[in-house]
């Protein structure tokens, strides 16, 4: 069974109904109880930082998300938000995030060489593949996903970078690290490509 994290800040209905398509048994809770029982965690995002981390701190969600991370190991994808809390800290609200993975989340320049830069980003964006992975497996380098964000991963270890994307700087579109995979960009609204990342996470 996979769990999907309701920290009343995620994109659950969107990530539930993919599940649906792809015929995976899945539940939408809030209680560390049930992630304990889980096979795989998705955390999905929509949201700031700060509020985020408040809701998974008041719910007790932050610990258990650390428990079954980083002691169970067991599989987990993180979505949107769910990539940039699992560092340290958010330049959004300053936040202190789980410390998972070491490194930032830092928000886009509003400026490039004098243009200005639209933020957030918002739409479709091309992903090129920084190396192999089973997340990505199937998947041809190039493939556009779909994007929502103020703000991007920047994990110290460059080596943890799965993929990359442009607007305005090159970013982390997705990384991983044992156990733990995360995307910067909505695999549940990302057409076949998305699905397919989706699927590969549940197979993993």
């Amino acid at each position: 069974m996979i769990a999907i994290v309701d920290y009343r800040a995620g994109n659950l209905a969107s990530v539930a109904r993919a599940l649906d398509f792809l015929g995976y048994r899945h539940t939408v809770t809030d209680r560390a109880d049930v992630l304990a029982k889980a096979e795989r965690i998705i955390l999905p995002g929509v949201g700031a930082a700060g509020a985020a981390m408040e809701n998974l701190r008041q719910l007790g969600l932050d610990r258990a998300l650390r428990r079954e991370i980083i002691e169970s190991g067991k599989p987990f994808l993180g979505i949107c938000i769910g990539i940039q809390i699992l560092l340290e800290a958010s330049e959004e609200d300053n936040a202190t995030c789980l410390g998972i993975i070491q490194g930032k989340a830092v928000r886009f320049p509003t400026t490039i060489n004098g243009r200005k830069l639209k933020v957030p980003q918002i739409g479709w964006n091309r992903v090129r593949l920084i190396r192999e992975h089973p997340l990505f497996k199937g998947i041809g380098d190039g493939n556009y996903f779909y994007f929502v964000n103020s703000y991007y991963p920047k994990p110290h270890d460059p080596q943890l970078v799965l993929a990359t994307a442009e607007y305005g700087v090159e970013f982390c579109a997705a990384l991983a690290w044992q156990n733990v995979m995360a995307t910067q960009f909505h695999v549940e609204k990302s057409g076949e490509a998305g699905l397919e990342v989706l699927n590969n996470f549940c197979r993993w």
